[in-house]
């Protein structure tokens, strides 16, 4: 069965940090572009972050950029979310996702079909 959960989310005063997990299992996780997304309660879903299949290219969204950093272990089927300096307004569930496509010419980090639950990050003022 193909799936990736998260975890690491939880409840940080603002200004802390928290490093959420994505591991994957039942793909070939080499092969997959990964990112993370998050919504907030009444906002739509909005790409925060994705990562290429060798880790080299990376994308941020302007909000995150320079505080948050991805990265991902293939060995360990995992992809990371450093967040430092978080914000009140980075309260979120936080997903992971496959990556359809990296970089579409106008958008970047297309999601895939593999999502996992969510972790949940509130910051607190």
């Amino acid at each position: 069965q193909v799936q990736v959960a998260e975890s690491g989310g939880g409840l940080v005063q603002a200004g802390g940090s928290l490093r959420l997990s994505c591991t994957a299992s039942g793909l070939t996780f080499a092969n997959y572009h990964m990112g993370w997304f998050r919504q907030a309660p009444g906002k739509e879903r909005e790409v925060i972050s994705c990562i290429s299949v060798s880790g080299i290219g990376t994308y941020y969204t302007d909000s995150v950029k320079g505080r948050f950093t991805i990265s991902r272990d293939n060995v360990k089927n995992t992809v990371y979310l450093q967040m430092n300096r978080l914000k009140p307004e980075d309260t979120a569930m936080y997903y992971c996702a496959s990556i359809a496509t990296f970089y579409s010419g106008t958008y970047y980090c297309l999601p895939g079909t593999v999502w996992g639950q969510g972790t949940q990050v509130t910051v607190s003022s």
